[in-house]
């Protein structure tokens, strides 16, 4: 059963995989992400997020369930154009309770690939560009306090050393293996053999 990981899990820190198939089991992941990200009151998901260490992640900038027109998967995506910069203030699944203002591209062209193995791309600004911006960083292990000032870091610091209280106290309870152990655990499924792509993927790749 998938569930959303907090701060320090290794998972967030670990850079991702490409997908190379499109199938039912990455379809079922992609619903049960969206019921969590639906619990937790959130705007997108990544992957890593619940400890998968795979190139995609998933938004609805409405953050509403009933809003199934506006569900986006995006599958190995790639920001090939940013425009100008913005500040404005981000939150985190991963990170409950921590907010900052974080400056990022306020407009940028982005190309993935849907659940149907279609490449497609879009243009995106204000909160739906911040969004995929703050998502594709999580599949390179990025977080956004990474982007945060020293003054900003030590705002928050008494709450990140909470969360990573908690995270060693669920360690020690059993909840969670250890670190090294976690780190093996995503380093096999980098190393399992690649799957046969989809025909699009196949392309992209070219």
């Amino acid at each position: 059963m998938l569930r959303i990981v907090n701060y320090p899990h290794p998972a967030l820190r670990y850079p991702s995989r490409p997908v190379t198939q499109i199938d039912e089991d990455l379809r079922a992941t992609v619903q049960q992400m969206f019921s969590l990200m639906y619990a937790a009151k959130g705007v997108g998901l990544a992957a890593n997020q619940v400890a998968l260490p795979y190139r995609f992640f998933i938004l609805n900038i409405t953050a509403e369930p009933e809003q199934k027109d506006q569900e986006l998967v995006f599958i190995n995506p790639q920001i090939v154009k940013r425009h100008s910069s913005i500040e404005d203030e981000e939150g985190c699944l991963s990170l409950p309770g921590l907010y900052s203002k974080v400056r990022r591209a306020r407009k940028i062209k982005v190309q993935a690939f849907n659940l149907l193995g279609e490449l497609f791309e879009c243009e995106a600004e204000d909160l739906f560009s911040r969004v995929i911006q703050h998502e594709a960083d999580h599949l390179d292990g990025k977080l956004f306090i990474d982007y945060l000032g020293p003054l900003a870091r030590h705002a928050l610091k008494a709450k990140l050393q909470d969360l990573e209280t908690q995270f060693r106290q669920a360690q020690a309870s059993g909840e969670y293996p250890q670190d090294r152990e976690i780190v093996t655990q995503l380093d096999n499924i980098m190393t399992l053999p690649s799957l046969l792509p989809v025909p699009a993927a196949q392309a992209a790749q070219a």
